[in-house]
């Protein structure tokens, strides 16, 4: 079995920035999609970016230009650099891994991140 373990939500002000990262137990981001979600208590999980095992990166349009994703497949590490933060993007952030017939096989436990006006 595979865990994901995320690293470094926090509390922040509007305008200032943030860096997630998500450790794999095993060797699987040299050969997985992998991606970042966020949810609001009340409503459902919503994608914020992904890699995908072929290297193309995408982005939600709320956050595109502002966050910046990355992975280490050698490390088993991914990032995602928050910048310019909204207060709109305070949420639980969970990072994911190894899409499997339209979800994802992995998860992490997530990590708060509160950005405060």
């Amino acid at each position: 079995q595979v865990q994901l373990v995320e690293s470094g939500g926090g509390s922040v002000q509007a305008g200032g920035s943030v860096k997630l990262s998500c450790t794999a137990s095993k060797n699987i981001f040299g050969s997985c999609g992998v991606a970042w979600f966020r949810q609001v208590p009340g409503n459902e999980r919503e994608f914020v970016s992904k890699i995908t095992g072929g290297g193309t990166t995408a982005y939600a349009d709320s956050v595109r230009g502002r966050f910046t994703m990355s992975r280490d497949s050698r490390a088993n590490t991914m990032t995602l650099q928050m910048n310019n933060l909204k207060t709109e993007d305070t949420a639980v952030y969970y990072c994911a891994a190894c899409p499997r017939l339209g979800t994802w096989s992995y998860w992490g436990q997530g990590t708060q991140v509160t950005v405060s006006s």
